[in-house]
């Protein structure tokens, strides 16, 4: 049941009693492998500083190896690999010295941490999930699917959106070579389409969710792209492709944001700086860890030149250069900045502004083993915040850009601006309807205040 408060708001229930002992099982079985695998690292000090030495020496060797050419590069790669066999080595050493204590403490540590996993899914596992609201609708009167057939490698004729359009009482239009997607999208409105889907990538999805959003009709997002991570955080299922074709029919309608540089419209996100400039090279779509690897000497190597851009930070304090710079249409949930992670909400009428600067003398492979560890955000040149409205300018004459992975040279200053609410999306009944970023259990970080709330009785979020 939920609780009421005095203001007469209705809120989540308070934990059970049941609840309340799981948490506090989760949390002592935490503590105790803890304990455990301290006092087995003490008895091991020099193989464990050792190991941590290798793995360190790797990550650096790595890097160096990325950022430099020709016999710099060579023996950095063999002094990375050479690291990377030595830790190998240590723990096959390690494996063959246990003795049956020192096994019996790993299979101790292994039952502590799945007790207290399973005691922590307990605790928090019934808190009601966040679904985002919206209105049941009923069936589209005249429904219209635009289908990039080159898309995602050809989806649209895989999963035969043609032929499933029809049988859901859609009109598809096949995009050929050199039709104008806005003008197509234009037309069909114009002949009285009142719903509007589009099967391709993230870039064609814009284009039609902005002719949607210009004319207040609904929106239909089909994965028919590569990645699809618009539909990713609508909540779609993104291996369901013919499926998303059910919001045609009665469904869920609801208002998102979108997201504007200049006079265009984005769905997930505008990269600038180093991860901008490599994807304007024609190789990176079909190779794309070869072609980082080429080009990043020339961008953060020991000799790059500092990129000219200039904005303000979240202190309002003028900055003058950044080596990347991530603008979101909301915020996301990164733990990389090659991944770009998901949103727990794409309604909250924000941008999302991530920027990271690179110290070349000493930043470098701190970067590269936060990226590789999924720890972005602690990397002490890494800023993130909100704002309605970013300026980035610059005194070069254009700017590589990339806006929901197509690659674009613009002239500074661009001007970013949210556009809260401006899209109505469909989404079928059936849809998981929440992103991974939403729907996802908390982190170690995150679930041990949660435990602990729960433990003293209030709800775990």
């Amino acid at each position: 049941m939920s609780e009421t408060t005095a203001g007469g708001a209705t809120g989540p229930p308070r934990p059970s009693p049941a609840r309340r002992i799981a948490a506090a099982g989760a949390l002592l079985g935490l503590l105790a492998a803890i304990v455990a695998v301290v006092s087995a690292a003490f008895r091991n000090l020099g193989l464990l500083a050792l190991t941590a030495v290798l793995v360190a020496l790797a990550v650096v060797a790595g890097w160096t190896a990325l950022v430099n050419r020709g016999s710099r590069r060579l023996v950095a790669a063999v002094a990375a690999g050479a690291a990377l066999l030595g830790v190998i080595a240590l723990l096959v050493v390690a494996v063959l010295q246990l003795d049956a204590a020192e096994i019996g403490r790993i299979v101790l540590v292994i039952v502590l941490v799945a007790a207290s996993l399973a005691t922590a899914r307990y605790a928090l596992g019934d808190e009601p999930a966040r679904h985002p609201e919206g209105l049941p609708v009923g069936p589209a009167r005249r429904g219209v699917l635009l289908m990039n057939p080159r898309s995602g490698g050809g989806k649209v004729d895989r999963f035969d959106l043609e032929g499933e359009a029809r049988r859901h009482g859609v009109t598809p239009v096949r995009l050929r070579p050199g039709d104008d997607l806005r003008a197509l999208a234009e037309q069909a409105v114009a002949d009285g389409a009142d719903v509007l889907g589009m099967a391709g990538g993230d870039g064609s999805q814009a284009l039609v969710a902005d002719v949607a959003r210009t004319h207040d009709v609904a929106f239909v997002c089909v994965p028919a792209g590569t990645r699809n991570h618009f539909a990713l955080d609508l909540g779609l299922d993104r291996l369901d492709v013919a499926g998303a074709l059910d919001a045609f029919g009665a469904a869920v309608e609801r208002r998102v944001d979108l997201a504007q540089l200049g006079d265009r419209i984005f769905v997930n996100n505008a990269s600038l700086g180093v991860y901008a400039t490599v994807v304007q090279s024609e190789a990176y779509r079909d190779a794309k860890l070869a072609t980082t690897a080429r080009l990043l000497p020339d961008l953060l190597g020991p000799e790059a030149d500092r990129f000219d851009l200039r904005f303000d930070g979240p202190d309002g304090q003028a900055v003058t250069s950044a080596d990347m710079i991530l603008v979101s249409n909301d915020v996301y949930r990164l733990d990389s900045m090659s991944g770009f992670g998901t949103r727990p909400r794409i309604d909250d009428g924000l941008l999302g502004v991530v920027t990271v600067d690179v110290d070349r003398t000493r930043d470098v492979p701190a970067l590269v083993s936060a990226e590789a560890t999924g720890r972005i955000r602690r990397f002490r040149g890494y800023r993130a915040w909100s704002t309605r409205e970013f300026v980035v300018d610059s005194a070069e004459p254009l700017i590589d850009v990339g806006v929901d992975g197509e690659a674009l040279c613009l002239p500074p200053p661009l001007r970013f601006r949210s556009l809260p609410g401006a899209l109505r999306v469909r989404v079928p009944t059936t849809a998981p309807g929440l992103s991974p970023a939403a729907a996802a259990p908390p982190k170690v970080g995150e679930a041990v205040p949660a435990l602990l709330r729960v433990l003293s009785g209030r709800t775990a979020r």
